[in-house]
């Protein structure tokens, strides 16, 4: 069967859709489009139900599929049970991820494997099961959410953005050696958006740093703890970002990276092309309080 431009007749895998921006996603295409087709994966398959639900009563048929990224197995039986059930994958939705965040000196080495495992090495096998389907049905997309963080790293956000980073090298590559096949990718990259994103860091850092008042970092890690109000101020709905991957769903020729972000362009532009490597050090470093950590360390050994 050809590979139909109607949103409404394809088969769309998200992950990352019991909650979020994946939850929004699967709602909205089911308000917009109904009789679409859609296979939602998370790893607690009650609110994927509860998605699911939603998106029912929008005329969307649904498939619902516990996975768990960090195990290749789950990963690789949720392509198979999409394309068992639908016969195709015309999309896919690579959202699940999340943020390891914390002074690279003190993440374990168990903590960064799976920042790597659930934002890189998850989203890679999946996208290996559903090309061969994808390219002998003449195409598909694939759109990989990133981040601003996976354009420029900051502190305490070395392993997130690192994790970014490589979806996006993996996404460039991907877009030329797919092309040949009529298959797209895409990267979207959101800035703050109004999830549990920030609630999973504090969860996180809690259980990774119970004692932050004992480390060379305590000052930062202090002033962290105001940062989520100053980072959500302008902040996206899921919603608004859900609205940006539909809009590289149903082009055409999508773009090759979308920023969902108040003053996302004009910010990375400023960092990444403007200001010189030790401004952008200092701004940052500012920002996370790493100014008053120095402080403090030469006031301890002076």
């Amino acid at each position: 069967m050809p590979l139909s431009s109607n949103l409404a007749k394809q088969v769309i895998l998200i992950t990352g859709a019991s909650t979020g921006i994946g939850a929004a996603l699967a709602q909205v295409l089911a308000q917009q489009y109904p009789g679409i087709r859609l296979v939602l994966a998370a790893r607690s398959l009650e609110k994927l139900d509860a998605v699911a639900s939603l998106c029912h009563k929008s005329g969307a048929e649904t498939l619902t599929v516990a996975t768990d990224l960090t195990q290749i197995d789950q990963v690789q039986a949720l392509a198979k049970a999409a394309l068992d059930h639908f016969g195709q994958v015309d999309a896919l939705v690579n959202n699940a991820g999340y943020g390891q965040m914390g002074v690279l000196e003190l993440v374990p080495p168990e903590a960064a494997r799976r920042q790597f495992e659930v934002n890189v090495l998850g989203p890679l096998t999946l996208i290996q099961a559903l090309i061969p389907a994808m390219r002998d049905r003449g195409g598909g997309k694939i759109i990989n959410i990133s981040s601003i963080g996976g354009r420029t790293a900051f502190p305490f956000g070395g392993l997130y953005s690192a994790s970014k980073f490589a979806l996006e090298a993996l996404s460039d590559t991907l877009r030329m050696e797919l092309q040949p096949f009529n298959i797209q990718v895409s990267v979207i990259e959101p800035g703050p958006v109004s999830t549990n994103f920030f609630e999973v860091v504090r969860q996180e850092i809690t259980k990774m740093f119970p004692n932050p008042e004992t480390t060379p970092y305590r000052a930062a890690f202090q002033k962290m703890e105001a940062l989520e109000q100053q980072t959500t101020a302008n902040a996206w709905t899921s919603e608004q970002v859900a609205g940006v991957i539909i809009k590289a769903l149903n082009t055409n020729r999508p773009q090759p990276r979308y920023v969902a972000a108040t003053g996302g362009r004009f910010l990375l532009f400023l960092l990444t092309k403007v200001l010189s490597t030790r401004t952008v050090d200092r701004f940052w470093q500012r920002f996370y309080g790493l100014d008053l950590v120095a402080e403090e360390w030469r006031r301890s050994h002076q």
